[in-house]
């Protein structure tokens, strides 16, 4: 997780965004790596990818691993889970970024999201 955030405050630096935006970005990344790493079963050693990119007027961020398929376009959310106190991290997501592509290749997925600055 730590490797993660490292490259996002890098790019916040690099790119200039705002408070607000860098933020959010954090958290998309934050959120979809811990989902990986807590549910989708990655074999042990197994390497997360992030690459992110800024693209007129938006973000877009490529994230790989090789944990289950999971297509985030079509899971459903039904509240968050009180006991463990998560739950959101897949909405908040969504509310901030959309899919743009997702597949699987050779054991790993590959997810693009893009998340608007404006």
């Amino acid at each position: 997780m730590a490797g993660a955030l490292a490259v996002v405050r890098a790019f916040v630096a690099q790119a200039g965004l705002g408070r607000d935006p860098a933020e959010r970005l954090a958290i998309i990344v934050e959120e979809w790596v811990a989902n990986v790493v807590e549910h989708g079963a990655p074999a042990a050693g197994s390497r997360i990818g992030l690459r992110l990119a800024w693209e007129g007027g938006l973000v877009r961020i490529t994230m790989t691993d090789a944990g289950q398929a999971f297509d985030p376009r079509g899971a459903t959310f039904e509240a968050p889970n009180l006991e463990r106190g998560g739950g959101a991290g897949l909405e908040l997501m969504r509310a901030w970024s959309r899919v743009a592509a997702y597949g699987r290749r050779a054991g790993r997925n590959r997810l693009v999201l893009e998340m608007p600055l404006g």
